[in-house]
């Protein structure tokens, strides 16, 4: 059983910084993509920002060139720098785990980020 476990949100103020992390149990991290999804208030769950078991990144028009997204197999450990937070910003933010040999899929509790003066 995989279980995700996301850590880092918080209040910010606009312009601030944070960074997320998403610590998975198990053995698959490794051959899986990962992936930051977030959800504001009365709005559908979107993709922040995927990276792939190779490496390769994707990244939402409104976060890139402000967020970064990496992992660390040998600590089965995602992350998302974020970097000049904007109110828009604010959301649960969820961690994502596809394993590439099945189409199941698995979600962290989430975690709130909250962008405000």
């Amino acid at each position: 059983q995989v279980q995700l476990v996301e850590s880092g949100g918080g209040l910010v103020q606009p312009g601030g910084s944070l960074r997320l992390s998403c610590a998975a149990s198990g053995s698959i991290f490794k051959v899986s993509a990962m992936g930051w999804y977030r959800q504001a208030p009365g709005e559908q769950r979107e993709s922040v920002a995927t990276v792939g078991t190779g490496g390769t990144t994707n990244y939402a028009d409104s976060v890139k060139a402000r967020f970064t997204i990496s992992r660390d197999n040998a600590k089965n450990t995602m992350y998302l720098q974020m970097n000049n937070l904007k109110p828009e910003d604010t959301a649960v933010y969820y961690c994502n785990l596809k394993p590439v040999f099945s189409a199941r899929e698995y979600w962290g509790q989430g975690t709130q980020v909250t962008v405000s003066s």
